[in-house]
């Protein structure tokens, strides 16, 4: 079982929890940010965020070689499916170096992308949430 869908399926991760798994340059892609997350501080508290918003269940985890790891995730937010899947590559110390998701029914994603935006606060900038005008 990978260590993200360990430590998630816990129900007790924390940041300092995630922090562990993350190499220092970290990157994390999600459709719910409008830039690519950068660094171990910042990627951990998204994660840890992320496990408190919505509730479910990995369904899938395929390694897909000595580096990447694909999981199916299902559940809901606010009552409402929403489904992701997730690539996670790890360095030779078995660090977590990116991690790219997806989410799915896009009106699930926009209510999970707003529950993130108020748990996280001034964690994440302005500008990784909304294009400049």
């Amino acid at each position: 079982m990978h260590a993200i869908r360990k430590l998630r399926e816990s129900g007790h991760a924390t940041v300092a929890d995630y922090e562990k798994l993350l190499a220092a340059n970290v990157v994390f892609h999600s459709p719910v940010l409008i830039r690519t997350a950068e660094g171990r501080s910042v990627v951990a508290k998204i994660f840890a965020a992320s496990t408190t918003l919505r509730d479910g269940a990995y369904t899938g985890e395929w390694k897909l070689d000595d580096r990447r790891t694909l999981l199916r995730w299902k559940g809901t937010i606010q009552g409402h499916e929403l489904e992701s899947f997730d690539i996670i590559e790890e360095n030779d110390e078995g660090l977590i170096v990116d991690r790219t998701v997806a989410f799915r029914p896009m009106p699930a994603a926009k209510l999970f992308r707003d529950a993130m935006r108020a748990a996280i606060g001034n964690s994440v900038p302005d500008d990784f949430w909304e294009y400049p005008n």
